[in-house]
């Protein structure tokens, strides 16, 4: 996932999908979600004492939050002038960290004290056995869907800086209900409204769309007849769009939950392999009525397609590595999940990018990334890190590198 930030330049399979539609790098952040909530089952196999467990769950999912909010807040920038720090009224307050808080927090609440007492059989008794982590699944995903659908979004305005620190205002004009596209769905109202449209991210991924860019489906110059709505923020990791987030986690607890109750391999795969093809065969249906799938929405068909293909993933490397036994070709994916929050940290809020500029032969053009990597490296380490953010999160939770801000077991 390294290189399809820069091969996405290329391959457009590679890199996020503007706005409806899915890619392969669209799959990246939901597939960490799900492996966040099979953890999540055996790091609470046994709950002696539910209190503390529930008190420890909020201090973690605080400190990643707060961790989040230094890494893609906006505080590191500047590679090239080697300066950092950010504006507090234009603090990015949501991103990948602090979305991956609120799912852990939600279903480590949800498996420390919604569980059943069922014994469990077959697969009909795991829905019994936590039927009420379910009704949470359930109960989110029609509450997202009526707001998205049903809330009416009215006309609203945004500034961004111009030429000369001039301020240029925009009019957005929407007095719709249940719209999904870029400009007046109620993902962005929300966001906006409570978040406050500072507080957003201003590089959204619609600006690659054929409305906003002459070089579709990558960034480029405005076309002369553009929206005025192509340069307006837009959280993809938003408040709304969270609660979608949450449900991914919590079909990663059900599929953890097989692991603790089925003991022979041939009971977990059918298990897992069941939810897996129903799910995508869902989302796909929605798909065909109009129900699209969308990462910046996190729409009800992404989530049970991108978590249809975790489970189907999921199962098949259980499958090669635990069943058959191929567990070598593992064993540099093993050691980058044990390390993936040094990489981030050194990467994501280019610490190791300045580190490699801020050292140079009398000129600081005349540094190593300058002088042997070429201009094109130099692009790519210059500002725009932001999907190479999301894509080295994927890997956080599979080590135990994390202690520190306690997500480990």
């Amino acid at each position: 996932m390294i290189i399809v930030d820069d091969a996405g330049a290329f391959l457009p399979a590679l890199n996020h999908s503007p706005w409806d539609g899915v890619t392969i790098a669209d799959f990246v952040m939901p597939f960490f979600l799900f492996i966040v909530g099979v953890s999540l089952t055996l790091a609470y196999k046994r709950v002696p004492d539910k209190l503390e467990a529930t008190k420890k769950a909020v201090l973690r999912a605080l400190k990643l939050f707060c961790l989040g909010l230094v890494l893609q807040g906006g505080f590191f920038h500047g590679v090239r002038s080697l300066t950092f720090g950010v504006d507090i009224t234009k603090l990015r307050l949501m991103g990948i960290l602090q979305r991956i808080a609120i799912a852990y927090l939600l279903a480590a609440i949800c498996e420390i004290w919604l569980k059943g007492d069922d014994d469990v059989d077959c697969g009909l008794d795991l829905l019994r056995r936590y039927r009420y982590q379910l009704f949470v699944a359930l109960f989110l995903s029609t509450m997202y869907t009526v707001v998205l659908h049903g809330v009416y979004v009215p006309d609203w305005e945004y500034q961004i800086s111009g030429p000369g620190s001039t301020e240029k205002s925009f009019s957005v004009r929407c007095g719709v209900r249940g719209d999904t596209g870029p400009a007046c769905n109620a993902v962005g109202m929300v966001d906006r409204t409570i978040l406050g449209i500072d507080h957003l991210y201003r590089r959204p991924v619609y600006a690659r769309t054929k409305e906003c860019s002459i070089d579709y489906p990558q960034n480029g110059p405005l076309p002369p007849d553009a929206p005025s709505w192509c340069q307006a923020p837009f959280d993809p990791e938003g408040l709304l769009s969270s609660l979608m987030a949450i449900v991914t986690c919590l079909i990663g607890l059900q599929f953890g939950h097989i692991i603790i109750h089925f003991e022979k391999h041939k009971g977990r795969i059918i298990n897992w392999l069941i939810p897996s093809f129903s799910m995508l065969a869902l989302a796909l249906s929605m798909e065909f009525i109009g129900i699209r799938m969308n990462k910046p929405l996190y729409t009800t068909s992404y989530t049970l397609a991108t978590a249809g293909a975790a489970g189907l993933l999921f199962a098949g490397i259980y499958t090669l590595v635990d069943v058959y036994g191929f567990r070598k070709p593992t064993i540099p994916v093993e050691l980058m999940g044990k390390h993936a929050l040094m990489i981030y940290v050194l990467v994501a809020c280019n610490i190791l990018p300045m580190f490699i500029h801020g050292f140079y032969w009398r000129e600081p053009k005349n540094n190593l990334v300058s002088l042997q990597l070429g201009q094109h490296m130099e692009l790519l380490l210059a500002e725009d890190f932001n999907q190479l953010q999301e894509v080295l999160t994927v890997s956080v939770f599979f080590g135990k590198q994390l202690k520190f801000v306690g997500i480990g077991a």
